[in-house]
């Protein structure tokens, strides 16, 4: 149940699976100002925020969280109860619930961290999985496109489901294990900025800025840059930009009739032959073998 009447536009997808419900929102506000969420269900939920700034207060918790842009942590209360301040017009957020009965089985063979918020869960203890919350890499990213564009249907596609659901959960708590702590990136506004310098290279994808012209947009040097974008996400700038490009590139090959010649420059690559190497070299294909053959792609 959702008690407001700030919001112009409300999207939502469900995926339902036998013990897990998967969720993809997207809510456009009419203004800045707070809304309340409730239901009356049980869940462990992996919460993942795509887009947009937002605080809120999670009243089974008895704590509030500032949050931006990319983020995620899990979840457990016996029924939910927040309330939601809007910092941006448009918040995205996508979520896997599991029942608890499911999540424990699978739990139990997890890292100490998991197992540890597992017994929490038996024991029907609203908590959190860390009060610090982690920036989604480029695995957890691509998990969740992967699943937002699921190519299967029926059976086969809640078999394709689960195994991802089970992924996130395994990369989000190696992403909080201790052990894999990051510490360069401290400030909250340095984390925005890299976030920021994010989106940019999406959203110019075909034509990125270089490094230098990047930390000028958004703000820091070079080497802030380099350092806290390979802690947030996990790679490189230059890593981003090739397996964003290496991804849309299978993207357009499977789902488009545009030719290779004009997808290769459509992502950025100065000639089809530096794409077709490209592409060979990361999927072990040619671009025209995967049309031909789609079931060949390795990754």
């Amino acid at each position: 149940m959702i008690l407001n009447n700030k919001i112009e536009h409300k999207e939502s997808t469900f995926w339902q699976l036998d013990e897990i419900l998967i969720s993809h929102t997207i809510i456009d506000y009419k203004s800045f100002g707070r809304n309340q969420f409730k239901n009356e269900t049980e869940s462990v939920r992996l919460h993942f925020g795509l887009k947009g700034d937002y605080n809120f207060n999670y009243r089974q918790l008895k704590d509030s969280f500032q949050l931006s842009g990319h983020h995620n942590n899990i979840m457990y209360s016996n029924g939910l109860d927040i309330e939601v301040e809007n910092k941006s017009k448009i918040i995205e957020t996508f979520g896997v619930n599991f029942t608890t009965e499911s999540f424990i089985e699978i739990a139990k063979n997890g890292n100490e961290i998991l197992k540890r918020f597992a017994d929490k869960v038996v024991n029907k203890q609203d908590c959190i999985l860390s009060n610090q919350w982690k920036t989604n890499n480029f695995k957890i990213q691509q998990v969740i496109k992967e699943i937002l564009n699921c190519p299967y249907q029926q059976e086969l596609r809640n078999l394709f489901l689960l195994s991802k659901s089970i992924e996130l959960l395994v990369l989000q708590t190696d992403l909080y294990d201790p052990k894999k702590e990051t510490t360069f990136i401290k400030k909250a506004i340095d984390k925005r900025r890299i976030i920021e310098a994010k989106e940019i290279l999406i959203s110019k994808i075909e034509n990125p800025p270089t490094i230098i012209e990047l930390s000028k947009l958004i703000g820091i040097n070079e080497y802030k840059l380099k350092k806290g974008f390979k802690e947030l996400f996990g790679t490189t700038i230059f890593g981003y930009i090739h397996e964003n490009r290496m991804h849309l590139a299978k993207k357009l090959l499977l789902e488009t009739d545009k030719p290779g010649k004009e997808i290769a420059y459509e992502i950025g690559y100065s000639s089809p032959q530096h794409f077709s190497t490209a592409f060979k070299k990361e999927y072990g294909i040619t671009p025209n073998t995967i049309r031909e053959n789609p079931d060949s792609v390795i990754k």
